[in-house]
């Protein structure tokens, strides 16, 4: 049986890793469907404290695994399927295998939000994209027209790093401003390649009888007015959604899907903690997902040693 399980290895599931393997509790970590998390689909990260020249998200994850694996940290690749927390010893299911626990960590992070559109779907990995840094030097895409849709910094960084490949990057945006800081909005809008189109939303993506992206379609939404665009692919940046499906009817969630605190990174259910993203609709930085993910392996230690003086 472990004593402790960790949901996820972005920052907050590795520095969970980390603070529990040191206290000698070999902690298994689960990597899910993305080792690492979303901060390895990030080309530069900028503002991790400790690296002032910034460090590629892939690497800054690999170092912090490599770190837990140090002190004893186990890392299983594997999806989780199912749980079963009503009463310990928790029951996770990983790939058709049982894992009996008697802590978890959750620690699963967010996925990214769809436009909603038929064509999305359809024409997904055929120009449709969730992430520049994954598929922006693609030779479909290079020195051809690019739609990032989007306005916070997610959106803006994909706009700047589409940059190096597309001939253009149009910057589509519902609002008349946009929501990212202030140094990545100037940053993008600095770049000559880089095209807002304010007041706008994607209503279609074509073309799905080429069996490609060819051009979106817009709506501007004070006037109504439609617009075409044409373009080679279109890249989704708005947003996240935490990952907590799994954790339905069990652990208590906000109506937009977070999980509940209760404390520091406590869950509805003693023994149950949670870090990072899956809990965090405010902030959702990596040195804040890194902070509760410390948070909740302190949680889990002593809620253990509360169990051995019992």
């Amino acid at each position: 049986m472990e004593q402790v399980t960790i949901i996820g290895t972005g920052c907050a599931g590795l520095t969970a890793a980390l603070y529990t393997a040191r206290a000698n509790l070999s902690p298994l970590v689960l990597t899910g469907h993305l080792p690492g998390g979303l901060l390895t689909t990030t080309s530069i990260v900028e503002n991790y404290p400790g690296f002032p020249e910034g460090i590629d998200g892939y690497e800054l994850m690999s170092r912090m695994q490599k770190q837990a694996e140090k002190f004893g940290a186990k890392v299983k690749f594997g999806t989780l399927e199912k749980v079963d927390l009503k009463q310990g010893p928790f029951k996770l299911t990983v790939d058709g295998e049982v894992i009996e626990t008697r802590t978890v960590i959750i620690a699963t992070g967010s996925s990214h939000k769809h436009l909603g559109l038929e064509n999305e779907s359809l024409l997904e990995k055929k120009g449709v994209t969730f992430c520049a840094t994954c598929d922006g030097a693609l030779p479909m895409f290079k020195h051809q027209p690019l739609v990032v849709v989007g306005g916070g910094d997610s959106a803006l960084e994909e706009a700047t790093f589409l940059t190096r490949y597309g001939s253009v990057v149009y910057l589509v945006h519902r609002r008349e401003e946009f929501r990212g800081s202030k140094i990545m909005v100037e940053r993008a809008l600095k770049n000559d390649k880089v095209k807002p189109i304010l007041n706008s939303e994607v209503v279609d993506i074509l073309d799905i009888k080429q069996g490609k992206v060819t051009g979106v379609k817009l709506k501007d939404v004070k006037t109504g007015k439609i617009s075409e665009v044409a373009c080679a692919g279109v890249f989704v940046a708005i947003g996240h959604l935490p990952n907590t499906e799994v954790f339905k009817g069990q652990v208590e969630t906000t109506p937009a899907g977070y999980v509940k605190l209760r404390g520091a990174a406590g869950t509805n259910i003693e023994g149950v903690f949670v870090a990072g993203d899956v809990a965090d609709s405010i902030y959702r930085q990596a040195v804040t997902a890194a902070g509760t993910g410390c948070a909740a392996a302190i949680e889990a230690e002593r809620y253990l040693s509360g169990l051995e003086k019992k």
